[in-house]
């Protein structure tokens, strides 16, 4: 860890301070270049732009530019550390914007006292701006804010921790359990933790087929019941009446198990409860719920995620969030839709069907990959994933109606 650390912390410092930078597209090395760049020409797309605002599109880089906005309350597995604390992982998630899908980024760091002035701030800045990306703001608050923004603003407003990881764990747990010979309206699910990623993963597996009366989730507390008193309008959707109060009482014959909680929290014998041919996902970084070699140890039968690149199955929200922002900023989507997430969905869990590129295998240091218990889900390198997810994405939102263009000819094919 202490050579992870040097290592981290050179890489951000050297040899300029940080991940980002700005770069022109046009030239600016004569008079005449600066005059057309500033005063007098840039008088000219500033008439257009307020004789009509779609005009910024034609102009200026609106159209290819997202927000990266935190406030610092949740980073990573640190918690609320302030905003100026998420400034690297903000500049990280431009950064992966850029690398994956082109995308120019800006980190916005917002200090603030309530959640309305939050919500006023990214409402006040958000035209400016193709798209906006909620990161890092913890639960409840998250909820709140992310329905206003979607509400006040004109162009789509994601929070990734929410529905970028509900959308590759939907990709891989259908995979998953296709593999195992289950069907998702059947299983019966367990989701330890009750945050904003574990209401996002199970809302959209019930988008997918789920039924919500097979789902148990847990918090700090316990399952969570509709006997408690204590729950939020948000756990209140996964209140069971049920006379089950622990992980042991509801994952006997569970098929499913979707961990966004804490480390070491699924202990080997727990697991030894669940139905023949289980589903895990143990996503809980950087120590998962149980480690892939106990839960192996314990059975051979199963099929399991984590949220680590040096395990089989890694649950990656690089996976969708850079390709879905693709395809709804090449159709100035004014959202991102549930039909957009789950023309997401299907896109990712079809290319980890298809043989794999020699290309991928390389970066991602494997021989062969095949679709099978160890590989349900596509690397984060495959070169498929921009033009299939963005594809797809586009294709939702201009049959959902929320796209203001038509998606361009032969659009990333």
């Amino acid at each position: 860890m202490s050579d992870i650390r040097e290592k981290a912390l050179q890489y951000h410092s050297e040899p300029v301070p940080g991940k980002i930078s700005i770069e022109l597209t046009k030239p600016a090395e004569t008079v005449n270049d600066l005059a057309l760049a500033y005063s007098p020409g840039v008088a000219e797309p500033v008439r257009e732009i307020a004789a009509d605002p779609n005009n910024a599109y034609k102009y200026t880089a609106k159209g290819n530019m997202v927000a990266v906005i935190s406030n610092g309350t949740a980073i990573l597995g640190l918690g609320n550390l302030g905003p100026l604390a998420s400034k690297p992982v903000m500049e990280g998630k431009a950064l992966l914007f850029k690398r994956f899908a082109g995308l120019d980024s800006i980190d916005i760091e917002v200090k603030h006292r309530t959640t309305e002035d939050f919500i006023n701030t990214v409402e006040n800045i958000a035209d400016t701006f193709g798209g906006i990306n909620l990161e890092d703001i913890k639960a409840p608050e998250c909820f709140e804010i992310e329905k206003a923004l979607i509400e006040r603003c004109s162009v789509p407003v994601f929070h990734d921790d929410q529905h970028g990881t509900a959308i590759v764990t939907a990709a891989g747990m259908l995979n998953a359990l296709e593999i195992q010979g289950k069907k998702l309206k059947d299983a019966l699910i367990v989701c330890l933790g009750a945050g904003a990623a574990a209401i996002a993963c199970m809302e959209l597996l019930i988008k997918c087929g789920a039924q919500r009366e097979h789902i148990y989730m847990l918090d700090r507390k316990g399952v969570i019941h509709t006997r408690r008193d204590d729950l939020n309008e948000y756990k209140m959707l996964f209140a069971n009446n049920t006379d089950k109060r622990t992980l042991q009482d509801v994952i006997e014959e569970a098929d499913v198990f979707v961990g966004v909680s804490g480390p070491d929290l699924l202990a080997p014998e727990d697991l030894k409860l669940m139905a023949d041919k289980p589903v895990v996902f143990a996503c809980s970084n950087p120590d998962p719920e149980i480690k892939p070699e106990v839960a192996n140890a314990a059975r051979n039968d199963l099929i399991m995620a984590t949220g680590r690149s040096d395990y089989p199955n890694q649950v990656n929200n690089v996976l969708c969030f850079p390709f879905i922002f693709r395809g709804a900023l090449d159709v100035r989507a004014t959202a991102i839709n549930d039909e957009m997430k789950i023309a997401a969905v299907n896109a990712i869990r079809e290319i980890a069907k298809e043989p794999v590129p020699q290309e991928v295998l390389s970066a991602s240091g494997e021989s062969s990959l095949e679709f099978g218990k160890d590989y349900i889900i596509p690397k984060p390198m495959d070169p498929r994933l921009l033009p299939r997810v963005a594809r797809a994405v586009a294709e939702a939102a201009v049959e959902s109606g929320v796209a203001q263009i038509e998606m361009p000819e032969n659009y990333m094919l």
